[in-house]
């Protein structure tokens, strides 16, 4: 068997999505091909996959790296499972080009990777490259299933499963730890033992339809009172979502941060007031990413500190999927997947997040019915701008790039046509060869 990890760079998320592997029984003996374009950062994760590999499989897995584009196709080739964690432009220039620009024109985000003018422009320079990797896919692995972790979780995965041949599931890790999270956030701990759950919608705003405890009992009257009043009395780190418990009913997968940035609500230049009020973190992104590179060397030294690097199997699906495939025992995931009927009021040929149940034939999507009016809508108004920004990635008309600006719930609130067009050609530009298809 064969695992291909592309955007390996990605060491801290590598080593814990192939550590998993080398903690299960049916993998531990793989073939490993780690892909970057970096090749410092290839390196440190080969090193400390190597590690992994000798302190916790006994030598079992075979590592092997592969740099830059030329040598792409041989890291594919014949490759069973492919997981893609790449980030296209990296923090600079591009993940600050995406926040400086629109400042200038009076528009504030926190995390810019999902949707918003943000999101917009990192589909549009991500799905150029992974229509390379499709390309090569189709030729050396055509049987292979891609496993994407890469943000814009819904346009990225939407754009592979509509115009690839390429099986595709997207994956997220906000799914298994939503209502841990809520109930935690609530004081209601007793209740996480045997609880019961649906959740469907769309990536970052799939929705806890039902949250039961291990008897039966419907656990959201109490959610309801118990958030009402935490919002009012304190102040905390995840008041937009109980805000939608408020407003619409329901708690969502994602955090705060996120969903601040996915509706015209909650960051609006006329009601400044409501950034402290809601605690919402502006130009959250940019802190992450610096802090992220600031800690790396330690990280590094850390994790390799008398070359005693272990690891525990973590709760990240990629594993577990593949277990699944290759033994054929079923196990169900939240995945991301083409609608075609799957929520009955949300279109065809969105990408939406639902149950899945994992075996040898793959990924099989469960059926969900429909989501409460609220919800729908709700998650339209970003199935909206992903439709128009993957068909402005595959057809390479600006004029959709716009609409697709146009139709973004946040961006829309605050700039008229004009200034969004604008903005979009700025930031096309500052992109260069990044966007030069455009």
């Amino acid at each position: 068997m064969k695992i291909t990890f592309m955007g390996a760079g990605s060491t801290v998320f590598a080593r814990n999505v192939l550590g998993d592997c080398m903690c299960t029984p049916a993998l531990r003996e793989a073939e490993i091909a780690l892909y970057d374009i970096s090749e410092q950062r290839l390196k440190d994760s080969e090193i400390i996959l190597n590690a992994i590999n000798r302190n916790v499989n006994e030598g079992r897995a075979v590592i092997r790296t592969y740099l830059g584009p030329e040598n792409r196709k041989d890291a594919l080739r014949d490759a069973d499972f492919v997981v893609n964690a790449i980030q296209v432009g990296g923090y600079e220039p591009c993940t600050v080009t995406d926040f400086e620009i629109p400042k200038k024109y009076g528009l504030r985000q926190t995390i810019a990777d999902t949707l918003g003018i943000g999101g917009i422009m990192r589909a549009l320079r991500t799905i150029p490259v992974l229509e390379e990797f499709a390309r090569d896919m189709e030729e050396v692995c055509p049987n292979t299933l891609f496993l994407n972790y890469t943000n814009p979780m819904a346009m990225l995965t939407g754009y592979m499963n509509r115009y690839t041949k390429i099986r595709t599931v997207g994956l997220c890790h906000s799914v298994q730890v939503c209502s841990e999270t809520l109930l935690k956030e609530l004081g209601m701990e007793d209740k996480l033992e045997g609880r019961r759950e649906t959740i469907a919608g769309i990536n970052h705003m799939g929705w806890l339809l039902e949250l039961y405890d291990k008897d039966g009992n419907d656990l959201y009257p109490e959610i309801r009172r118990r958030a009402a009043e935490k919002n009012a009395n304190e102040k905390h780190n995840d008041m937009v979502r109980f805000e939608y418990i408020k407003y619409f009913g329901y708690y969502c997968t994602e955090s705060s941060e996120h969903n601040a940035e996915y509706n015209p609500l909650f960051i609006k230049s006329r009601y400044p007031e409501m950034i402290d009020k809601y605690n919402i973190p502006l130009d959250e992104y940019p802190r992450r990413c610096i802090k992220q590179i600031d800690g790396w060397e330690k990280e590094r030294e850390d994790i390799l500190k008398d070359g005693k690097v272990t690891h525990e199997r973590s709760l990240e699906y990629a594993s577990y999927i593949m277990e699944a495939v290759v033994t054929g025992k079923p196990y169900k995931i939240g995945g991301n997947v083409i609608n075609n009927g799957l929520i009955e009021n949300l279109p065809a040929d969105a990408c939406v997040e639902v149950p899945c149940m994992i075996d040898a034939n793959g990924v099989n999507p469960c059926r969900v019915g429909r989501l409460p009016a609220q919800l729908a809508a709700m998650n339209m108004t970003n199935i909206n701008v992903q439709l128009l920004t993957i068909e402005a990635a595959v057809t390479k008309d600006r004029s959709k790039i716009y609409q697709a600006a146009m139709l973004d719930p946040h961006t829309a609130a605050e700039l008229n046509p004009e200034d969004i067009c604008a903005m979009c050609d700025e930031l096309i530009a500052a992109h260069g060869e990044y966007m030069k298809m455009y």
